[in-house]
């Protein structure tokens, strides 16, 4: 593996899942080289993948004790999906060395009795709590972690590689179409999330706290 070029992964998170692209860059250009949608939960369904929903009809013990277990869980299943990607992106003669992750708005949450008094905070730590997992396992599995707003992705990725949003967002259309369905605004942004991380840039594109972790 030591001659192998470098990869990385990009991730846009959603509620239970993500969407997950493999990148490497040949001659200053992105290379798709897998794309997958991890589940962060064993039991696909609302009870689980909005866990601080949930969490809000429970005492506060047992809602402690239920955000814990579904933190773990989320946290393993994403290492499994690293692992798993890290292998499929070593067949090709890559390494993975680095991840990109798409932010929300980038707040600090506060303690749990708090975020479970606040719906719109519910809606934030659902998100979150999938987002840690993510960087919680990339950094177990040794990658440099890159991270990023998404309202700032199109603009920031615009200065860093010189060309117009649209015309990024053009290129991406491209990668994906030997790759078929699905290849949304998901595995575009997080193509782009990677294809950051690999640029060697700053650990955080934004000043403002991410609140993850």
């Amino acid at each position: 593996m030591a001659q192998s070029k470098q990869a990385a992964l990009g991730f846009r998170v959603h509620s239970g899942w993500a969407a997950v692209v493999a990148v490497c860059v040949e001659k200053g250009s992105p290379v798709v080289l897998a794309k997958q949608r991890v589940h962060l939960v064993d039991t696909f369904t609302y009870e689980f993948r909005q866990p601080y929903h949930t969490a809000e009809k429970m005492l506060l013990g047992q809602a402690r004790e239920f955000i814990a277990r579904m933190q773990a869980e989320a946290r393993r299943l994403a290492y499994g999906a690293i692992r798993e990607l890290a292998s499929r992106t070593q067949e090709q003669g890559m390494k993975l060395t680095r991840c990109g992750l798409l932010l929300a708005s980038g707040r600090p949450l506060p303690v749990l009795e708090k975020i479970l008094a606040s719906h719109a905070l519910i809606h934030t730590a659902d998100g979150e709590l999938f987002r840690e997992a993510l960087l919680h396992a990339s950094k177990r599995f040794g990658l440099k972690e890159f991270t990023v707003k998404e309202k700032e992705l199109l603009d920031s990725a615009g200065q860093i590689f010189r060309a117009k949003p649209k015309e990024l967002l053009r290129r991406v259309t491209e990668l994906g179409r030997a790759f078929g369905a699905p290849w949304s605004q998901d595995e575009k942004f997080a193509t782009l999330a990677a294809w950051l991380a690999l640029a060697g840039i700053p650990k955080r594109l934004s000043n403002v706290s991410d609140g993850v972790g």
